[in-house]
């Protein structure tokens, strides 16, 4: 065998290596990703060889999907084109959940409404079953008109919402005060579209006007760099830090032009924060005492 073939074996012995510690990378196809969870094929469906799915919503049912894969930390990125015109009533969905009563959970909740008035991005945190964690948020664009990305990076030290690669908002581990924080318990991905016109829009006044139906929400470009947990462990090691480019998700914080893009977000755009509820919450929780820039 030649030195040029052995560098070669060795090479890509080594790059095999590298993707078994640092994580796996899942990407676009549907069928390969996810599976139906309700609504059935007619209302659920994956389109052009799998990458595109629908998700509509009658008066009979709404619809939606999980992943077949479970996750424990990674950047999750979904492209999706909201329900357009009349879309009061309606709720679609974004989110990472894992199961039982105590589980955690990461939301995307796009809170729909009346012709000509802006969607309401719902964000919320659970930890042990625990949430209360709102903040909403309206967009400096219309999400039905074309696609737009939704991510979701969830590493040990934070979490981070984006909109368009732009983020919005960060929750950040503070176990060390006693605030609980999504570390051990893996997650699959959710989508639906349902009703919710008890309190959706304007906090329930607006109900679904049914005569518009089906409402259709579209999905593509599905990308999880993310570490897949396979029941007893995770693909990812987590003492490993991961220098690749693509492995910037296990530390990523915020850059200086990220924190002013969230100021600008949350000085222009944020509609709601449970931080500033002193209604709901005469303590100030405690993660809400640490600037959310940082």
């Amino acid at each position: 065998m030649s030195r040029s073939s052995l560098s070669s074996i060795v090479l890509l012995s080594l790059f095999v290596f590298a993707t078994l510690i640092l994580g796996s990378e899942s990407q676009g196809n549907f069928f390969d990703n996810f599976d139906i969870t309700f609504g059935g094929n007619e209302r659920a469906k994956i389109l052009n060889g799998g990458q595109q799915l629908t998700l509509s919503l009658d008066k009979n049912s709404g619809s939606g999907f999980r992943s077949k894969k479970e996750y424990l930390f990674g950047r999750i990125d979904m492209q999706m084109k909201l329900v357009p015109g009349n879309s009061a009533g309606t709720v679609t969905t974004f989110y990472l959940s894992s199961e039982g009563p105590n589980h955690d959970e990461i939301d995307f909740e796009f809170l729909g409404n009346v012709s000509g008035q802006p969607y309401t991005v719902h964000t919320n945190v659970f930890s042990q079953g625990k949430g209360n964690r709102e903040q909403q948020f309206h967009l400096w664009f219309d999400p039905t008109k074309a696609f737009h990305t939704y991510s979701i990076v969830w590493n040990r030290q934070r979490i981070i919402f984006l909109v368009d690669n732009i983020p919005i908002r960060v929750f950040h581990n503070m176990e060390s005060m006693g605030v609980p924080f999504p570390t051990n318990q893996p997650m699959r991905i959710y989508s639906s579209l349902w009703n919710a016109d008890d309190w959706a829009t304007q906090g329930g006044l607006v109900k679904t006007d049914w005569s518009q139906a089906p409402f259709t929400a579209s999905y593509r470009n599905f990308k999880a760099n993310a570490c897949i947990w396979s029941g007893t462990q995770s693909s990812c090691a987590a003492t490993t830090t991961n220098s690749l480019q693509d492995g910037a998700w296990q530390d990523q914080n915020l850059d200086a032009a990220g924190r002013n893009r969230i100021r600008w977000v949350q000085s222009k755009f944020m509609v709601y924060n449970y931080c500033t509820d002193l209604k709901r919450f005469p303590r100030i929780p405690p993660e809400c005492k640490r600037s959310r820039f940082l």
